[in-house]
């Protein structure tokens, strides 16, 4: 069973995680200069190895974007990336005020997991979604 963790990755497990999981990569500058700038970070690992992660930035009020949502292609379809979803929905609800907007950008497949917490699509290809608050 995986264990979850409020932290942000270290910078290579960072940079490895994306790549195998089919994300653009990032370069280890970019990771060191923006990982501990998140509002909130969930991360699951199995024997210590990072195995989902995904992280909430914004300016802790009027918007919030839902980012770096990945899971390493061994582990997928176990109900990893629902988890860590569910651990960002549950954090944004405890902060989210009348007039806050969170987004996020998701490729197909994948925008049938954010549809399950209300995201709705805006793009026929790759995915712009939101979720208002009111």
């Amino acid at each position: 069973m995986a264990e979850i963790k409020f932290s942000a990755p270290n910078v290579a497990e960072y940079c490895h995680l994306r790549k195998i999981a089919g994300l653009s990569e990032k370069s280890e500058t970019a990771a060191k200069n923006g990982l501990g700038n998140a509002c909130f970070d969930v991360t699951l690992y199995e024997d210590d190895k990072l195995i989902g992660m995904g992280r909430v930035i914004g300016d802790g009020g009027t918007a919030f974007q839902i980012i770096d949502i990945a899971v390493d292609p061994h582990y997928q379809g176990m109900g990893h990336g629902k988890a860590i979803m569910q651990h960002i929905m549950e954090y944004i609800e405890t902060v989210a005020v009348s007039g806050t907007y969170v987004s996020l950008i998701a490729d197909y497949p994948a925008d049938t997991l954010y549809k399950q917490f209300g995201f709705i699509s805006t793009e026929p290809k790759s995915t712009g979604m939101y979720l208002h608050y009111k």
